[in-house]
């Protein structure tokens, strides 16, 4: 099917202005925009220097093309999640600045968005932060979204949904509803605090059901259905990401919007389109209906689907002048001094053995809880922090996420198993050529190019308080050999140890404690501890010791060490790091 493009689409929508009568017999176009995972990049500028970046502005210059050439009334604009998480204004309106109004809200009405799904990140800011961003929202007639996640009850009515589960808007006569979803897997990931009074179920067969019924009741002429999962690869087997099972599955939706995975991807057939926009305002998802009215009645449809790269330099300008108070205070907050760092700390270090990044957290995290060891993996995957004054800016590409530290407790045998299957993501022992476990991808589908990690570099846990070596030639089960506690005394099998790691890791995310043998109904009564988020356990722990030097965050005789083994293989290492980075 040929593509309709921003300036080429040549349909004639015919616009019938508070009419809410069937249209007359005709052509009738639609356009549906969508985003996805803009993870808190509302403003235009960065914090730092002011300078330009993608952002929601960028969104809205689309989005304000759209409906000058093609009439408001014919544009809908609908959002997938992980929007209140990621980025320092996000923080700031999430946490510190909780008196006025919350800014995401405000910008969400004033750009028209219809709908908005929730994301898992959405979710992780907590109660305090989601109820109130969704009641903000249902006062600008906007829902949030999020089908799945049902009411402690047995039932899965409309009514036992925690947030709304679809809106039904019409435009020029046309009825359209538009679903929305989260990502079934949040139980894996969050503590339950996060998500208490829900449980969120699988989006097959749920979506369907739903469908069936908002179609039964409303006879929409046009079905969105946003969902903040992963577009997969359509094999079933990964909750997280079920949208290509959706996509091959779904009956009389049109468009399905997926997110999570921030890979865009486009997929189209006959009787429905699948659009993931990405992530970070990077694209603007854009699906076309055109739709055949004969005797009153929709006798024939025809879609495509899109992604439209945003352009740093054309952003909608209003974002900024409209929000600049808010904007400056953001820009005040993060930008104030809270410390100093001796030496550079590149994050991409982290991949190739131990550095001063994730000793850091570790550091953190053994300090602030007193447990024997810690786990932790790199969270920013290339970003580079300059010796000197340290601003709470830069905590944010420390540790971006609002994880909490938890202590369980382990056995030593659970440590080794938890720390095989870590590596396991991470390195290869089959591949003459490589170390690192990469792979060259060039998709025109998804948009990546290059060489990149097969496994999510956020899982490749490490730990601290231990000295081991990894053996890049052995197979999983054969890799980790721990010699030692940090300081010289025997590590045991048998003996329970109290480990550090994120509330991420503790509720599941990645499933590494699942394949060390502690399933998730196990690690409640695992949980020696909790405590606050870990950047503002950071935060307090450069406010106290003033400067972070290399001696201070990767003192071997309290996080000791660890390496990749035999040494010759580190030539290998840098290659692919080379591949990967430069």
């Amino acid at each position: 099917m040929k593509r309709f493009s921003l300036l080429l689409c040549t349909a004639v929508c015919f616009v019938v202005l508070g009419c809410s009568k069937r249209p007359a017999d005709g052509e009738y176009t639609f356009h549906l925009l969508t985003t996805n995972d803009i993870h808190g990049t509302w403003f235009p500028h960065t914090y730092t220097d002011g300078n330009v970046r993608k952002s929601l502005a960028s969104v809205s210059y689309i989005v304000e093309q759209f409906r000058e050439n093609y009439g408001k009334e014919n544009v809908i604009l609908v959002d997938a999640g992980d929007c209140l998480q990621g980025d320092n204004a996000a923080f700031y309106f999430n946490y510190v600045d909780t008196a006025a109004a919350h800014i995401f809200p405000r910008i969400i009405a004033q750009m028209g968005y219809d709908a908005i799904a929730v994301g898992n990140h959405d979710i992780e800011t907590g109660h305090a932060v989601y109820d109130r961003v969704t009641a903000e929202l249902k006062g600008y007639g906007i829902p949030f979204l999020a089908g799945n996640a049902i009411k402690n009850s047995a039932t899965y009515t409309f009514e036992e949904r925690y947030f709304e589960s679809y809106k039904i808007i019409e435009r020029s006569g046309f009825k359209i509803a538009i679903l929305g979803y989260s990502n079934p897997n949040i139980k894996g990931w969050l503590a339950e605090e996060l998500w208490s009074g829900m449980h969120f179920v699988s989006l097959l067969p749920l979506v369907q059901l739903d469908v069936d019924k908002v179609i039964a009741k409303h006879k929409p002429d046009v079905v969105i259905v946003a969902v903040h999962s992963g577009t997969g690869d359509g094999k079933g087997n990964v909750l997280e990401s079920q949208g290509l099972e959706l996509f091959n599955t779904l009956k009389g939706v049109d468009f399905l919007v997926c997110s999570h995975d921030h890979r865009p991807y486009i997929a189209e057939k006959e009787d429905i389109c699948l659009i993931n926009s990405g992530s970070h305002a990077r694209n603007v998802g854009h699906g076309t209906i055109k739709l055949t009215i004969k005797g009153g009645k929709v006798v024939a449809k025809e879609l495509m689907a899109e992604n439209i790269p945003t352009k740093t330099e054309e952003f909608d300008s209003t974002i900024y002048e409209n929000f600049k108070a808010e904007y400056e205070a953001v820009k005040a907050f993060t930008m104030a001094e809270v410390g100093s760092l001796d030496a550079d700390m590149n994050t991409r270090d982290a991949f190739k053995g131990m550095c001063d990044y994730v000793n850091l957290v570790h550091t953190v995290g053994m300090e602030a809880s007193g447990a024997e060891i810690s786990i932790a993996a790199p969270l920013s995957y290339n970003k580079s922090i300059k010796a000197g004054k340290l601003v709470y800016n830069d905590l944010f590409t420390i540790y971006p996420f609002e994880n909490q530290l938890y202590v369980i407790k382990m056995t030593g045998g659970e440590i080794k198993h938890f720390l095989e299957y870590s590596y396991d993501g991470w390195i290869v022992s089959d591949n003459p050529a490589h170390i690192l476990k990469i792979e060259h991808k060039d998709d025109s589908r998804t948009g990546q190019k290059g060489w990149s990690f097969v496994e999510r570099s956020y899982n490749f846990d490490s730990a601290a308080g231990i000295n081991y070596t990894v053996d890049v030639t052995k197979p999983l089960g054969q890799r980790i050999r721990i010699t030692s506690m940090a300081d010289g005394t025997p590590f045991e099998s048998e003996r329970e140890y109290n480990v550090a790691m994120t509330s991420y890791r503790a509720s599941g995310g990645g499933g590494l404690l699942i394949k060390a043998g502690i399933k998730p109904n196990m690690v409640e009564e695992r949980i020696v501890e909790k405590y606050p988020e870990y950047r503002e356990l950071i935060y307090q722990y450069i406010l106290k010791h003033k400067e972070l030097t290399h001696s201070l965050i990767s003192d071997g005789s309290k996080i000791g060490s660890w390496s990749f083994v035999p040494a010759a293989k580190q030539a290998i290492i840098e290659k692919d790091m080379q591949l990967l980075f430069e």
